[in-house]
């Protein structure tokens, strides 16, 4: 009888797991198929065709926008890494009173409205005499990238002990060289997946970008969303079949580099040899 109730449960499980990655795929899979829809009307299929390829390949401004967010997600996730792993172990080292108010503030941005964050940002920006492009965008995305490496970070230093570091200090390590050698190792996973959180967060945004852009400059997120306007063409579906697809390769490629790899040790003890692996 109890395994019968497992196997439900199994199955039910199962079911959920199913019919949850149907929802969540089912769009993307559309999405795929119309790319190569040879009408312009999503709605109605007339045949297969690789036109709307052809012409992405041919629009220059489509690929200057995701070389942009590209380079602007690169820059505000690397320095969001760099901010947020020193704010969260300098947080997670230090016995300083209000601790708690300024880890609750770090994290602030992320519990803003984005809409707010673009009009303070805006104003900033105009009171300082900043004009809009580039540096205004990378100023914005680091600062709103910076909690999801904080987060991650801070969860991370939260579970490992501080022996290890006291160790290397006793032997003579400075603090400096203990992190480095240390520290940084063993939290680095929780940096990387903090800053392929920015990077993907920065990628994606809209509001903010739209707010401190400027006329001058666009990413691809801006692009797309002023293509509504005129009608939105399956050649960002086909932009965006090849966006999907290069994201899922980095993925398994991610998964199939991260697998544990199998070590082979040899002992020799009274000449005889052992391998343990």
């Amino acid at each position: 009888m109890p395994n019968n109730r497992r196997a439900a449960k199994i199955r039910a499980s199962h079911v959920y797991i199913a019919l949850a990655l149907f929802v969540m795929y089912l769009p993307i899979f559309f999405v795929i198929v119309y790319s190569f829809n040879a009408s312009r009307l999503t709605s109605v299929w007339s045949g297969f065709t690789l036109d709307w390829y052809r012409e992405l390949f041919r629009d220059r401004s489509m690929f200057e926008a995701l070389r942009n967010s590209l380079v602007l997600g690169l820059m505000s996730s690397v320095t969001a890494g760099v901010v947020g792993t020193l704010s969260a172990n300098g947080l997670a080292r230090a016995r300083i009173f209000g601790g708690g108010v300024m880890s609750y503030l770090s994290t602030l941005p992320i519990m803003a409205p984005e809409i707010i964050l673009g009009m303070v940002f805006i104003v900033f920006f105009s009171l300082i005499g900043l004009p809009f492009g580039i540096l205004t965008l990378y100023i914005a995305h680091t600062s709103f990238s910076i909690p999801y490496v904080f987060l991650m970070v801070k969860a991370r230093l939260a579970g490992l002990e501080k022996c290890y570091e006291e160790a290397a200090r006793d032997l003579g390590a400075s603090g400096a060289r203990a992190f480095i050698d240390i520290t940084l190792p063993m939290i680095f996973p929780a940096i990387l997946s903090g800053m392929l959180l920015a990077f993907a967060m920065s990628f994606d945004d809209v509001i903010i970008s739209v707010f401190v852009a400027g006329v001058n400059f666009n990413t691809l997120p801006i692009k797309i969303y002023s293509q509504l306007k005129t009608g939105v063409t399956p050649k960002t579906n086909a932009l965006c079949a090849l966006l999907f697809t290069a994201a899922a390769l980095l993925g398994l490629a991610s998964a199939r580099l991260s697998r544990p790899k199998k070590y082979e040790i040899n002992i020799t003890a009274g000449g005889e040899h052992e391998n343990i692996r």
